[in-house]
């Protein structure tokens, strides 16, 4: 199937979209999938229809199918850790079962998150003491996804206000801290092992802040090791835990979520839940041609492997998915991020795109001047919503949807050199310096972009669109042959860490450390020493 799509590759680069668009008058409909109030529009990429068809059999020969029903069953589909893949259980809220061992997991999952929604409502209203900030220190998946979430649902904040810890780095904590009152500040520590360095320096700092061992009671843990949580000083009925099935990046749908739920309640954070819960089930159960997930990752595919584009610029025209593009760099390049297939054969091919970006329109005056005229080609992924939340500022959403547009718009259509020297004979400008400002005007156009429409940015349609993306990197996984629920690369920069840290401090350097390093740490002491 490789095959097929790779001698398309010379004509995709190079084909006209604008001409696909001339060629088929429902292009714009036959090329985008839309469920549940959401439309994704793939029609501005140089797919065509034998494409379509190609790389759809690729994902039918990869056994996606098969692979999803795995997932969903609760199968072990982490190979490399012996592990199930189930944070869709964690927002199946209309199933009656899901087994894995031989037990159904779903009476859990809904015992802890009752005691979630039992704790928060007792934060919330006051019943739990005086609360009017709630600080999650956490790192990576523990961090960045409630991060993006409580930011995003900022219209739905009626709790305690939110913070957020990550960086081992004492500014962050510092600065975080700064003008918070230890006496009405709940922290939340977030680590599956209890036992993550940068997470538990932070926790020891900001208990100390607090006032230390009398400050416990305002800790709560999210954690699955209960003995190392007491140790640190935190009860079992402050514990929140997940199963081995949850990983890190995929876990805000439980206890990981904990500061989303405090901030816009238990009831909106089931609507979280059900948003994602919708999008499962059209993954489930479309078929593949008009399967969102599926699509979003084949488009990406051919952008990829057959057009030869190396990265993807996440674009959302919404201030408050400010941290969706960080986020989506975590879910997709750790998960796809990986050089060897499941048997340990090396690839043949690069495996997932450098994913990164910013919302619109402030990155219009920052990377978009390289999106429009750099020599390489940037696919780019647009979202927007319908609507806004601010009716008072109907004005300020119109420019912003007309922004997005025009952008897509003009990625695809490009501008001429005649239409450049056009638009300066009708300013005045003849001559050599028509000449010379007409080349500086041309855009090349043809560069693809998708565009994700939602109607209003709501708890519901957050979790529909985190699902989807999650789906997406599951999709793009098995295709490329990957396990995409294993994180082995973040693995030895901890050990090598952990072993400098004494040198850091002044003790002797680890044998086999390079030259450069040792003569780094030479220069840090001497500026300490100073």
């Amino acid at each position: 199937m490789w095959t097929e799509l790779d001698a398309m590759s010379g004509d995709a680069r190079v084909r006209p979209i604008s001409g696909l668009f001339d060629a088929d008058a429902t292009r714009a409909e036959g090329f985008s999938v839309e469920t549940d109030g959401v439309l994704f529009d793939y029609s501005k990429t140089s797919m065509d229809v034998d494409g379509r068809v190609a790389l759809l059999a690729l994902a039918e020969a990869a056994g996606v199918a098969e692979k999803r029903a795995s997932m969903f069953a609760g199968a072990a589909i982490n190979e490399t850790e012996g592990r199930a893949v189930l944070h869709t259980a964690l927002r199946a809220l209309d199933a009656d079962a899901i087994i894995v061992d031989g037990e159904n997991v779903l009476p859990e999952v809904a015992a802890t998150r009752a005691r979630m929604s039992t704790f928060a409502r007792a934060v919330r209203d006051g019943s739990f003491g005086r609360i009017t900030d709630v600080v999650n220190i956490g790192i990576g998946g523990s961090d960045l996804g409630p991060l993006m979430a409580v930011l995003a649902l900022a219209p739905y904040h009626d709790g305690p206000k939110c913070h957020f810890i990550s960086n081992v780095d004492g500014g962050d904590l510092t600065d975080t801290l700064a003008g918070l009152d230890p006496a009405s500040t709940m922290f939340i520590v977030a680590s599956k092992t209890f036992t993550t360095q940068e997470t538990l320096l932070n926790a020891k700092s900001a208990l100390a802040w607090a006032g230390g061992t009398s400050a416990l009671g305002r800790f709560v843990a999210i954690s699955t090791a209960v003995e190392k949580c007491a140790e640190f000083g935190i009860p079992a009925e402050r514990v929140f835990g997940f199963e081995d099935w949850v990983g890190g990046r995929n876990s805000m749908w439980g206890p990981i979520g904990f500061a989303i739920m405090l901030a816009i309640g238990p009831d909106a954070f089931e609507s979280f839940l059900r948003g994602a819960q919708s999008m499962d089930q059209h993954f489930q159960n479309a078929e593949f041609g008009q399967n969102m997930p599926v699509m979003l990752a084949l488009t990406g595919i051919w952008n990829q492997q057959v057009c030869g584009h190396p990265t993807r610029a996440v674009l959302p025209y919404e201030q408050r998915l400010s941290r969706l593009p960080a986020y989506l760099q975590q879910l997709e390049m750790e998960s796809n991020g990986k050089s060897v297939a499941l048997d340990g054969s090396p690839l043949d091919r690069v495996a997932g795109p450098i994913v990164w970006g910013e919302p619109g329109t402030n990155g219009q005056h920052a990377f978009y001047q390289l999106i429009h005229q750099g020599r390489q080609v940037v696919p780019c992924e647009f979202l927007i919503g319908a609507e806004g939340h601010e009716p008072e500022l109907m004005a300020h959403h119109r420019a912003l949807v007309a922004n997005c547009l025009a952008q897509s718009e003009a990625l695809l259509r490009g501008r001429t050199e005649d239409e450049a020297r056009a638009q300066l004979v009708e300013k005045g400008v003849a001559g050599a310096k028509l000449d010379q400002l007409a080349k500086h005007r041309v855009f090349s156009g043809n560069r693809p972009s998708t565009t994700l429409l939602y109607p209003r940015l709501t708890p519901y349609v957050l979790g529909q669109i985190v699902a989807l993306y999650e789906h997406r990197v599951f999709v793009e996984g098995v295709i490329y042959g990957i396990n995409s629920f294993d994180q082995w690369g973040v693995e030895l920069g901890k050990e090598l860490a952990g072993g400098l840290v004494p040198a850091v401090e002044g003790q002797d350097v680890p044998e086999g450390t390079s030259a450069s390093t040792v003569r780094l740490l030479e220069k840090i002491r001497h500026h300490r020493d100073r």
